[in-house]
């Protein structure tokens, strides 16, 4: 999978490493970028397609599903991080919501472009799929779902040619990691070690380096092992349609 002349799909890409993925998807010769935003966005570079896209709102999605012509790389970017206890369970709700039912609403809309594209699916999720930061549970708990569910989606999907990339993203600096007095990559160099990643065909991305100190332990470990190994059962034991 390249870049270059594809048709490219970021939710989220108002600000942080969604806007960032946008910028990096044109640096590299993409033919057209649709940047999903809950509100109105202009861009300069006419390559831009800019969507209203609450991927909370089933409405929104079907109405971008309508513009999108084609399309070979969707990345589910949009994200919410609550500071929470886990003592209000509409905490995680609302994580839950965004961060797993969001990404699986606008996965399962696009889908149908992206197997004729035989194309890729990207979800933008955090280390804290793998080990949870307790200032932050109810996110934690939304990033570990998502993950599983991209990790199911992989196997499931293998044999319509769609790839499917979890991208562990660690300390960032967006919006949402203002409050912490840590070291953190910048938004760009995310994008582009996400977008590296999905050329190269990285089923899961480490693309800074508070996770790349996880990524060779994550790779050669036994949960993934573990991983192929339920895979290699779905294919050789397909379930019914």
């Amino acid at each position: 999978m390249t870049i270059e002349g594809k048709a490219v799909l970021v939710t989220g890409a108002n600000r942080g490493i969604g806007e960032a993925l946008v910028e990096e998807a044109l640096r590299r010769g993409a033919k057209r970028v649709y940047a999903g935003t809950r509100q109105p966005l202009a861009h300069a570079d006419s390559r831009v397609t800019p969507l209203l896209l609450d991927v909370t709102n089933a409405a929104n999605i079907e109405a971008a599903v309508e513009e999108v012509e084609s399309l070979d790389i969707l990345i589910n970017n949009a994200g919410i991080a609550l500071y929470d206890d886990l003592s209000d369970r509409v905490a995680l709700e609302q994580s839950l919501e965004v961060n797993l039912y969001g990404t699986h609403g606008v996965t399962q809309a696009f889908l149908p472009r992206l197997t004729e594209s035989r194309g890729a699916i990207v979800n933008n999720l955090s280390m804290m799929a793998l080990a949870p930061l307790p200032f932050t549970p109810a996110y934690a708990i939304s990033k570990a779902a998502a993950f599983n569910m991209t990790q199911s989606l992989r196997a499931l999907l293998a044999g319509r040619g769609v790839s499917v990339h979890a991208v562990l993203t660690g300390p960032t600096d967006t919006d949402m990691t203002r409050g912490f007095e840590i070291p953190k990559a910048s938004a760009e160099s995310v994008a582009q070690a996400i977008l590296d990643g999905v050329e190269s065909g990285d089923e899961d991305i480490f693309p800074d380096p508070a996770s790349a100190t996880l990524a060779e332990s994550w790779r050669n470990g036994a949960v993934k092992a573990f991983e192929r190994q339920n895979a290699a059962f779905l294919q050789a034991n397909p379930v019914a349609a």
